[in-house]
């Protein structure tokens, strides 16, 4: 049996199952990232909910494995040199269980770095961008009375999707034929942000065909429909 109790972490959230990947998250944009790629990779794992409303983010337990105080992150009991293996940042996890895996990242030289590319751009782009736009048009920044905010995120999230847009044109993925990584990071964003956050006719979604074709190609998956609900909400 694999030990993890050198890990603080466990003591909040025992391990069950020790010997799968233990996945600390929520189901958030970020968080279902990773939990899709596991139900998509097949890799065992053993979900705990890190529950934002009672702050479970700024736990001494949960800040030992990530200082940053985001979900999600994982243990992973067999990792590179066989011990156990913390990790955090959505995008960095999906790249560890590619490998690990060998799927969902093209073994080719060029169009690995091309898929990482799109990661990249999710990670610095549409992430932090919808995100904002979130929070000044669902939450607290709805109240603004100053709307300059707001608009500036939507029309960046705009610029976005027309990115998008012009990627998928002709394509079935991100990267073509093959579903990536790219993907998996990419269109839970899109969803929450037309969904969740409600933003869709702020953003004029229904100017991008092509976006709204692989957002619901990519929802249909049986393993994303698992992953969207991964971890269990109490």
């Amino acid at each position: 049996m694999n030990d993890l109790s050198a890990f603080p972490i466990t003591r909040k959230w025992p391990a069950q199952h020790p010997d799968r990947i233990q996945l600390y998250s929520l189901p958030t944009p970020n968080g279902v990232k990773v939990s899709i790629m596991l139900v998509e990779t097949g890799l065992p794992y053993e979900p705990h909910l890190v529950s934002f409303e009672t702050n479970d983010q700024l736990s001494p337990e949960f800040l030992s494995l990530n200082p940053n105080n985001k979900i999600p992150a994982i243990i992973d009991p067999h990792g590179p040199d066989g011990t156990p293996f913390a990790l955090f940042e959505s995008g960095a996890i999906l790249v560890y269980l590619a490998s690990k895996s060998g799927r969902f990242l093209p073994a080719d030289t060029a169009a690995r770095f091309e898929t990482l590319q799109w990661l990249m751009w999710q990670m610095g782009g549409v992430g932090p961008m919808f995100g904002q736009l979130g929070f000044f048009h669902k939450f607290a920044g709805k109240d603004y009375e100053d709307k300059r905010p707001r608009d500036r995120y939507a029309a960046e999230s705009k610029r976005l999707l027309g990115v998008l847009e012009q990627r998928l044109t002709g394509r079935r993925w991100v990267m073509g034929d093959e579903y990536t990584i790219a993907d998996i990071a990419i269109f839970p964003w899109v969803r929450n942000l037309v969904g969740f956050y409600g933003a869709g006719e702020l953003v004029e979604f229904e100017r991008f065909p092509q976006v709204q074709r692989a957002l619901a190609a990519f929802v249909e998956r049986p393993a994303v429909q698992r992953g969207l609900a991964i971890p269990a909400r109490d």
